[in-house]
């Protein structure tokens, strides 16, 4: 199967401490790293370890930063396409406390890749599975062109404007900045996912009453909640397109999200379709 990520991308430095900084307090850090992250990047190396392969497109700073997780998205495993802005490269800082769970700082404005900029767009058409978290209404017809596509609910006013058809639609339902309901979104995708963490999620068929989901365990220590969502919709993405079978595809997500848990930041621990076999 043939997938596709189109997006932005943060350098993220992450701290991992006992609890954030509160007004005028200082805190140690037990320890921290930095690599390129965020929505897309996430659920693109998620794709790509279900599908075996997975095309980035994005747009980066034309700084040391840009280029540097250009080469490190790259080493990854994504196969980059990416247009170099005149512009600082968005950066997060990430504080991760004792319990897993995290709190990010987001710095500069995003990036995203436009249809006008000259990248490969064509190549699109060809792809199986397209997740889309940034980019304006050309890029998002030129991903049209895929087979299946999934947005994040994140970019619900471009959405509305571009009115697209979407195979389907998914965020965090614990996020203001992504909720959704019937009728956000004409024409309304077939499928709309949000999830609640441990709790699980819900999720709605063609605008029809929403229904719960649960959510899977952890299948060890919880470490690192960062990325654990962007897994979940890449995995969504891929599961939506490798069989059809959205119950399937809900419980596929869920338990790449849950394995996100047990690593340290969103890429040490996304599982291969090979080990979500080998657990079953």
């Amino acid at each position: 199967m043939r997938a596709a990520v189109v997006g932005h991308v943060e350098w993220v430095e992450f701290v991992r401490v006992k609890h954030p900084p509160g007004a005028g307090e200082i805190v140690h850090a037990a320890e921290w790293w930095e690599l390129p992250a965020g929505g897309a990047p996430v659920a693109a190396v998620q794709m790509l370890r279900l599908s075996g392969g997975c095309v980035f497109f994005t747009a980066l700073g034309d700084d040391e930063l840009g280029h540097r997780a250009f080469d490190e998205l790259g080493a990854l495993g994504l196969q980059v396409h990416a247009v170099f802005r005149d512009a600082p490269q968005r950066r997060a800082v990430t504080h991760v406390d004792a319990r897993g769970e995290r709190a990010i700082t987001i710095v500069g404005e995003r990036l995203s890749p436009n249809g006008a900029d000259r990248l490969p767009w064509d190549e699109l058409a060809g792809m199986d599975a397209v997740y889309f978290t940034a980019g304006d209404v050309g890029a998002l017809r030129a991903a049209r062109a895929a087979r299946s596509l999934v947005c994040t609910t994140r970019i619900l006013p471009m959405l509305r404007d571009a009115a697209v058809p979407l195979d389907a639609v998914v965020g965090s339902d614990r996020d203001p900045d992504e909720r959704y309901e019937a009728g956000d979104l004409n024409p309304t995708p077939h499928l709309a996912v949000l999830t609640r963490g441990e709790e699980g999620g819900r999720f709605s068929l063609d605008g029809g009453p929403w229904e719960a989901f649960d959510p899977a365990p952890p299948p060890g220590p919880v470490k690192d909640a960062y990325g654990c969502g962007d897994s979940f919709a890449g995995a969504l993405a891929f599961g939506l397109a490798a069989n059809g079978d959205l119950r399937r595809a809900i419980e596929l997500a869920a338990r790449c999200g849950a394995a996100v848990l047990t690593g340290r930041g969103p890429y040490e621990r996304q599982p291969s379709a090979s080990e979500l076999d080998d657990r079953n």
